[in-house]
C-alpha cells in the first residue's frame, strides 16, 4: 500500500496533534503519524525547524505543502476535502464560516488559555514530577468557569457552538476537555452545567475522537 501523502508529526498525547488527528479522521483522510521524540528534543532539530519554525508540534505535510498551527491545519483539511467524511466541518457559506470562525476564536483566545494551564498543572506536571502551582490552578479554574458560563448559555439555544451541526468549533475543544474530564477532578466544571454536559457527551463519543483516545492510550 502506498504511503499516504498526508503526514502529521508529533505525539498523539499532544493536544494540538490530537486536534489535527481527529479532524483527519472525521474527514476520512488517510494519514501517516510520524513520531517526534520531544524528550530527545527532536522538535528542535534543524530538519524539523524547516517544517515548524517555532519548534513545536504538530508539523503537517500534504505532498509538497507544509503547514503548522493546528487550527489552521484543520481549516485546510476541511476546505481541501469538503466531500469526504463529515460534511460542513468548516461550513458551506460565508455566514456559517464566520460563525464557526468566531467560536474557533473563542476557543483559541478564551477557552484554551485557562484549560491549557489546568491540563498542564493537573495532568502533565505530576507525570513530569513537577510541583503544581495551586494559586495558578485556582486562578485559571475561575477563568474557565466564566467561559463555560457563556457556553452554557449558547448551548441552551444551539445544539453545537456554531449551530445545529458539528463543526471545527466543537472539534477544537476535544483535546483539553478530554484531559480535564477524564484525568482530573475538575470534570464537574463541564458535567455540572446541563447544556455543556450534554454537548460534551455528544462530541466526546464521536467515533473519530474515540479513535484518537485509543491512539493516546496505546
Amino acid at each position: 500500500m502506498a504511503t499516504p501523502p498526508v503526514k502529521v508529526y508529533g505525539p498523539p498525547l499532544s493536544t494540538a496533534v490530537s486536534r489535527v488527528l481527529v479532524c483527519l479522521l472525521e474527514k476520512d483522510v488517510p494519514f501517516q503519524l510520524v513520531p517526534v521524540n520531544m524528550a530527545k528534543m527532536e522538535h528542535k532539530k534543524p530538519d524539523y525547524i524547516k517544517m515548524q519554525p517555532f519548534g513545536q508540534v504538530p508539523a503537517f505535510q500534504d505532498d509538497d505543502i507544509t503547514l503548522f498551527e493546528s487550527r489552521a491545519i484543520c481549516r485546510y483539511i476541511a476546505e481541501k476535502y469538503p466531500n469526504k467524511g463529515t460534511a460542513g466541518l468548516f461550513g458551506t457559506n460565508p455566514l456559517v464560516k464566520a460563525s464557526i470562525d468566531q467560536w474557533l476564536e473563542a476557543e483559541s483566545q478564551s477557552f484554551n488559555p485557562p484549560s491549557s494551564v489546568l491540563t498542564f498543572q493537573l495532568v502533565f506536571a505530576p507525570l513530569m514530577k513537577l510541583k503544581q502551582d495551586e494559586a495558578l490552578i485556582k486562578q485559571n479554574e475561575a477563568k474557565l468557569e466564566k467561559v463555560l458560563d457563556v457556553y452554557e448559555n449558547r448551548l441552551g439555544s444551539s445544539r453545537y457552538l456554531a449551530g445545529d451541526e458539528f463543526t471545527l468549533a466543537d472539534l477544537s475543544h476535544l483535546p483539553n476537555t478530554q484531559f480535564l474530564v477524564e484525568k482530573t477532578d475538575k470534570a464537574e466544571l463541564f458535567t455540572s452545567r446541563k447544556n455543556v454536559g450534554r454537548w460534551w457527551s455528544e462530541i466526546s463519543t464521536r467515533p473519530a475522537w474515540k479513535k484518537v483516545v485509543e491512539m493516546q492510550n496505546a
